[in-house]
């Protein structure tokens, strides 16, 4: 592939998070050159956020590199399936299988530490009696459930900055699973107790992705950063040759 035909990485950030948790790895993308989009997700839902996104690969010239951090490692599962996605990375992320939702594929094991820190909030839906649910983390254990190696000044402001994931995101099933047709691969973060790490290790095996392991929190982007590029960098040489 020419060096301009190298593909558009696109990051997807997680449930309550936004792009800036991709701080410490856009700096280095773009210093080898390489075009990075990293979007606002809505985080209302897996088919909503998942066409949302799919939107934003179609306008992209040439090829794309879909990259997933936590749940939005669901969401490309689902807008992968674009025609110019050309590989998926997972950070710390759900790999589901078609007909999947998140809760299914958390079920199959034990919770993680993030299952009691939960907090509901009701939203209004125009147009709904009864309106929608944000799920969120009490700020007060997002720091050592979330972010436990990342500076404790930096954690304090992400925990009250936070974007809610809508709690029916959860029940939401994958209608497609881009992995099964497209290059994939996975960093399973070791010491996450946002998300099990079995939950990762068995997606991404399940898939026969290409896996590496960090002993990192559910943050491994702001946490190991290098990490997190060389992974993305071997994705963008493999799907490049």
């Amino acid at each position: 592939m020419p060096e301009n035909d190298k593909p558009t990485v696109v990051l997807v950030h997680g449930a309550f998070a936004d792009a800036s948790s991709y701080a410490r790895v856009i700096p280095e993308l773009v210093a080898r050159g390489l075009d990075v989009v990293a979007p606002a997700v809505p985080n209302r839902g897996l088919l909503g956020d998942a066409a949302y996104v799919a939107s934003l690969v179609r306008q992209i010239p040439g090829p794309v590199l879909l990259v997933g951090h936590s749940y939005g490692g669901a969401v490309i599962t689902v807008a992968g399936a674009e025609d110019n996605v050309r590989g998926l990375v997972y950070l710390a992320g759900y790999a589901l299988e078609k007909g999947e939702s998140l809760g299914e594929l958390q079920g199959r094991f034990p919770d993680s530490d993030l299952a009691s820190a939960l907090v509901r909030t009701p939203f209004p839906v125009d147009g709904s009696a009864d309106g929608g649910v944000d799920v969120s983390v009490r700020p007060e254990k997002f720091p050592a459930i979330f972010a436990a190696d990342v500076d404790p000044h930096l954690a304090a402001v992400l925990a009250v900055s936070q974007r809610p994931l809508a709690a029916q995101a959860f029940s939401e099933a994958a209608p497609v699973a881009a992995w099964r047709t497209k290059p994939s691969w996975g960093l399973v973060a070791t010491a996450d107790r946002a998300i099990n790490p079995d939950v990762e290790r068995y997606g991404y095996e399940r898939a026969g992705m290409s896996v590496v392991e960090a002993e990192s929190s559910h943050l491994v982007m702001l946490a190991h950063p290098g990490q997190v590029v060389a992974l993305i960098e071997r994705a963008v040489a493999e799907i490049s040759d």
